[in-house]
């Protein structure tokens, strides 16, 4: 029998029915069952995928092999079992609840025979409401890097592996990790490849999120994912060398292992398990987290994280609930610095520095659209002239002499629509403040910004926006009108008179549009135009 182009590792552990759905995607696959070598491993399963394993094995003797074992806790111990006996060029793995696309592995072992990739990464999407990172497959790159790509966000071992690499340096999957084993066998395969190619131009996996959530990774607690991603960390560190590569690479586990620990769900953990979270996060901040690391990282993480260093548990959980709760706490502003007043800020018995809850240079957009929130709308008149009173509850308290309430002409770019607020470039136009602004504390925090802005009797449309200053960037906020009443239409003026309305647009957002009462009569050439089309509409 000649060597089989790529060896598919499935390790398996209860996962039927999707199990089926994976075989068969395996043995359709475009490739042929003649270079295709299907090594599945049974991990003591109690649900009959054994007995499906076997069932496919007699159906493709010359494909299918299967091996069958006692649980061992993990994905590990079988992938390494069938890399023992491995014989393709390339090997790949699957979790045997996905599936891949009909012309995936043919299309990868080609795009590494052609780039000559020791490592190829094809298109990953989820399904059923399972995340997978998209990033990476912005466009078909045959030489990328793990150190100056989204790479280190894309972790898991599914992917194409050349088999001689994987001899060559020994690589295995670390037996004694329940989640997360697969990392450190990615990421030393990446350390050590020659080339690295991604193969976006079609899906090849399909990530399944199981109905029920029974995922390893989904059942795994705090303490179990803390032990699991400090090796994970280390072995990195033993891998690569202190500076900006490490820290590209490590930067993924502050942002995602590590920060899930300090979610909703923590303040829930019993007191000691909680103690023991924070003394091991303190463990690997002390090690890992560079000032570089720190000052790119966001402040609601990075407070999370200087917390949980410094022991100051009951705050960190206040910081989590009240949050989760209310939402996020105002932008102190001061001058060109903004800080996140959460729990501990400038408080000695917590001892951090203010850096820690400064704003560093990160887009807050999303937090100051969130914080902005229409109070009322009305109109007030004084004789002839009519103005648009607005009153707005904002997410900053200090040095709000920046803001700026105005009522602004065309579309806010599309960009703005996510986080519902834009921040501009530094050389952007802003409007002058017409008419007066006064600010005093909300009831609730933040800021109470009152604005009369006069109306000019004309044709037109504008949106109603905040523009402010935070940590030196200036923003512009529409307002969105939540729901709030809006007052009735008004007319206004004796000898040209007008009618002003406040409205809701499609997006939520509040705008003011005034118009003539009478319309001006249309000129001669005017109606003669309008005379000619409808003749030619007769």
């Amino acid at each position: 029998m000649t060597e089989p182009a790529v060896t598919v590792v499935v390790a398996v552990y209860n996962t039927m029915p999707y199990l089926t759905e994976c075989l068969n995607s395996l043995m359709g696959q475009s490739i042929g069952r003649e270079r295709l070598e299907v090594i599945a491993v049974d991990d003591g399963s109690t649900d009959g995928s054994g007995q499906e394993l076997d069932r496919f094995a007699a159906l493709y003797p010359g494909t299918v092999k299967v091996i069958h074992q006692e649980n061992s806790g993990g994905p590990a111990a079988p992938s390494n079992r069938a890399l023992e006996i491995a014989t393709g060029r390339f090997v790949y793995f699957i979790g045997s609840d996905d599936y891949l696309g009909e012309e995936a592995l043919e299309r990868m072992v080609s795009y590494a025979d052609e780039h000559d990739s020791d490592v190829v990464i094809g298109k990953m999407v989820g399904t059923n409401g399972r995340y997978v990172h998209q990033k990476l497959y912005s466009g078909n790159h045959p030489d990328i890097s793990l150190y100056e790509s989204a790479l280190p966000y894309t972790l898991a071992n599914t992917k194409l592996f050349r088999r001689e690499l994987v001899e060559k340096h020994g690589l295995r999957f670390p037996e004694d990790l329940p989640v997360g084993s697969d990392q450190p066998f990615t990421i030393e395969a990446c350390v050590r490849a020659q080339r690295i190619s991604v193969l976006s131009d079609y899906t090849c996996y399909y990530a399944v999120k199981r109905g029920d959530a029974s995922n390893i990774t989904y059942r795994a607690d705090h303490l179990a994912r803390l032990r699991c991603t400090a090796q994970i960390m280390r072995h990195t560190a033993g891998l690569i060398e202190a500076g900006p590569r490490r820290d590209a690479v490590l930067k993924r586990h502050f942002e995602w292992e590590l920060s899930k620990l300090l979610q909703k769900d923590f303040p829930l953990l019993d007191a000691g398990t909680r103690r023991r979270v924070c003394e091991g996060l303190a463990e690997l901040l002390d090690a890992y987290f560079t000032d570089g690391l720190r000052d790119a990282t966001g402040v609601k993480r990075r407070v999370r994280f200087a917390l949980a260093r410094r022991g100051a548990v009951e705050e960190l959980c206040r910081a989590i609930t009240d949050e989760a709760e209310h939402g996020a706490p105002p932008f102190l502003v001061e001058g060109d610095r903004a800080f996140a007043a959460y729990p501990g800020f400038r408080d000695p018995a917590v001892g951090l520095d203010d850096r820690e809850y400064e704003v560093l240079g990160e887009s807050v957009a999303g937090r100051l659209a969130t914080g902005t929130k229409l109070e009322s709308a009305d109109w007030e008149q004084h004789g002839t002239e009519l103005s648009c009173v607005v009153r707005l509850r904002v997410g900053i308290t200090g040095d709000t002499s920046s803001a700026v309430v105005a009522l602004a002409h065309g579309a806010m770019p599309q960009s703005a629509d996510k986080p519902g607020a834009r921040r501009l470039p530094g050389d952007a136009a802003r409007p002058k403040r017409v008419g007066t602004l006064t600010a005093g504390p909300a009831e609730d925090g933040g800021t109470l910004l009152t604005a009369r802005i006069p109306l000019e009797p004309t044709r037109t449309k504008r949106g109603v926006r905040l523009y402010v200053d935070v940590a030196g960037s200036p923003y512009e906020i529409p307002v969105r009108t939540e729901g709030q009443p809006m007052p009735l239409a008004r007319r206004w003026g004796s000898t040209d008179p007008h009618r002003v309305a406040a409205n809701t647009n499609t997006k939520g957002r509040l705008v003011i549009t005034t118009a003539p009462l009478r319309e001006p009569k249309p000129s001669v050439s005017a109606r003669l135009r309008r005379t000619l089309s409808r003749s030619k509409r007769k």
